[in-house]
């Protein structure tokens, strides 16, 4: 395969990736009106472990270990999913998805920083070009947003998934330097076999409404996070992400806002501005000026 080719397959993987992402932000705000927020993201990696438990034979044959990638492995599931979905989860409950969504602007900077000192990965003039101007579109998304009934305190709830940014950044650097000698697929199975053991003794505190009835659309939304978001959206992005660098893989992250804004329209009926277009549009053109000729980074998988 050329590089061209894997640059190209990489490309794809990260637009699925960052989609199905998107979409969980208008399937989250839905699952937790249903269930309680533990219950649903208990349930979300839950469903995704039992898939997983039928192809673990296979990616256990890819793994590499190395003495000390447990710590590795146990740091990148405590980021994510462990925090990250509780941070997530609390600030949805404060804030609307559009603005969670673009709070995740902020995330390819936080990784670029983070991956420059602790991988050595190159920060070119280009691609910091492209994250500053995608990063202005984004807050001028931010910007445009109207008050919404279902953001009681979105200054509180921006600031809870400002944390969760801070732990996104954690995980994706520490699965970039897990990427060439552990199949992306595995480290996702990983993610979510942490994640269902991470949060089932959450589901016992005296702040958790178990349910007490069964919810065909809650049900449905669960089943749509632990297969779809999950399985194939994690798959798909640390996929992506072992085949570039990760500054430029985290640029992607900026098209979750755009993406949540076009989901919200066509599922909730909202209407996005003239002016919230042309940001989206400077959304989209920093993320293609991001992605310089850069070589990808070898890997195992």
């Amino acid at each position: 395969m050329t590089l061209t080719q894997g640059k190209g397959l990489a490309v794809v993987a990260l637009l699925t990736g960052v989609t199905l992402w998107a979409s969980s932000f208008v399937v989250l705000k839905v699952a937790f009106t249903r269930f309680d927020p533990m219950v649903v993201i208990f349930g979300r990696m839950a469903v995704a472990s039992l898939c997983f438990l039928l192809v673990f034979r296979h990616l256990s044959r890819t793994v590499k270990y190395q003495p000390g990638d447990w710590k590795l492995l146990l740091f990148m599931g405590f980021c994510e999913p462990g925090l990250y979905f509780i941070f997530e989860a609390m600030a949805l409950t404060y804030t609307d998805a559009s603005q969670a969504g673009m709070i995740c602007a902020l995330l390819p900077l936080m990784v670029a920083v983070a991956a420059r000192f602790h991988l050595g990965e190159r920060i070119s003039r280009r691609t910091l070009s492209g994250f500053v101007l995608a990063i202005a579109g984004a807050v001028a998304l931010s910007a445009a947003a109207k008050p919404s009934v279902s953001a009681p305190n979105p200054a509180l709830g921006n600031f809870l998934e400002f944390m969760a940014m801070v732990c996104a950044t954690g995980y994706m650097v520490t699965l970039k330097g897990l990427t060439p000698r552990y199949n992306p697929w595995f480290l996702t199975m990983i993610q979510a076999f942490f994640g269902s053991i991470f949060y089932f003794p959450l589901l016992f505190l005296p702040t958790t409404t178990l349910p007490v009835a069964f919810d065909p659309v809650g049900v449905g939304a669960i089943l749509f996070l632990g297969v779809f978001v999950t399985i194939l959206a994690y798959g798909s992005y640390n996929f992506g992400m072992s085949k570039i660098p990760a500054s430029q893989a985290s640029a992607f992250i900026n098209l979750i806002p755009v993406i949540t804004l076009v989901f919200g329209w066509f599922f909730l009926g909202e209407m996005l501005t003239p002016f919230q277009y042309l940001a989206s549009a400077v959304v989209l053109g920093g993320v293609f000026l991001s992605q310089d000729r850069t070589r990808p980074v070898p890997s195992a998988a």
